[in-house]
């Protein structure tokens, strides 16, 4: 939708169910601030919204303080630590609807690939001074701890399904976000397939649509940013990977941004596990 055609529908006035000006928050817990940003860089969009709600909440972008209710709350970043497990208990509390944004929220995040690993070895490895981190032994999806009423994936989410989003917000209807592969997407722009055409693997067949197929665009593999779409046969990919690759090869193929969602975590596991948890099989040493 471009800007015109969204400062149009926001200006027409919402159903009588919706509130005249909802009342919005935007938080985060661990996470890189990247899907806030989309929402402050739809630029043209961002004076057609502020029309149409009150921002009560985004630190990202605003002095202004809240700590509720809200019409409705976006959450940025996965839960990791005992506080923020108490804080979005909170927030749920307080707000009407709750969406997940991103793939830290909705998946976990690139974080989550320590949830494989032993918290102490991990903090250990990482920081000069462990004992002044606290954390949950794992890095888990919002979802994982409160109910959600809508998500919008990706590392970082679409511009376009955020524009989507806001204006079913202010009109009172259903977004309207798709389902389906990046291989659709490639289709659509005459991408050629880099997994046939070049061998690459990619994650296309299995990762919701949403990036504008950046990567196959540019001869790269997809690398599952948006997570896998619904009913993906993340196990059909992998044998076929297979076919020319290792176990801990495959493995890291599916060890991206939402490597502990449950179709690719299945397949991790199945292939011995993450990066850095595999070892390469070496050939033996001649007598």
């Amino acid at each position: 939708m471009e800007p015109q055609e969204l400062i149009t529908v926001a200006r027409r006035g919402a159903r009588a169910d919706v509130p005249k000006r909802p009342r919005i928050g935007v938080v985060k817990f661990a996470s890189c601030d990247g899907c806030q940003l989309t929402l402050l860089d739809l630029e043209d969009e961002l004076l057609a919204v502020a029309e149409r709600v009150d921002l009560i909440e985004f630190a990202e972008a605003t002095s202004r303080r809240s700590m509720g209710p809200f019409d409705v709350l976006f959450v940025e970043g996965s839960i990791s630590t005992e506080e923020q497990v108490e804080e979005i208990a909170r927030l749920r509390a307080v707000s009407h609807r709750l969406i997940t944004i991103g793939a830290c929220a909705t998946a976990g995040g690139i974080q989550a690939i320590r949830n494989w690993f032993d918290l102490d070895e991990v903090r250990d490895t990482v920081y000069p001074e462990p004992t002044f981190v606290e954390s949950l032994a794992q890095a888990r999806p919002v979802s994982d701890f409160v109910a959600v009423d809508g998500e919008l994936r990706g590392c970082p989410i679409s511009p376009a399904q955020l524009r989507e989003f806001l204006v079913a917000l202010v009109t009172g209807r259903r977004a309207q976000l798709p389902d389906e592969a990046v291989c659709l997407e490639c289709k659509r722009q005459g991408v050629v397939c880099v997994a046939v055409a070049g061998g690459i693997p990619c994650l296309g067949p299995v990762t919701r649509t949403g990036c504008g197929a950046i990567c196959p665009a540019y001869g790269r593999g997809c690398y599952g940013c948006f997570g896998p779409r619904e009913s993906a046969n993340t196990a059909s990919l992998a044998s076929w990977f297979s076919d020319s690759r290792s176990a801990p090869e495959v493995s890291r193929l599916f060890s991206g941004f939402t490597a502990w969602s449950a179709p690719f975590r299945t397949t991790i596991d199945a292939h011995g596990g993450p990066p850095g948890q595999l070892v390469e099989p070496t050939e033996p040493e001649d007598a």
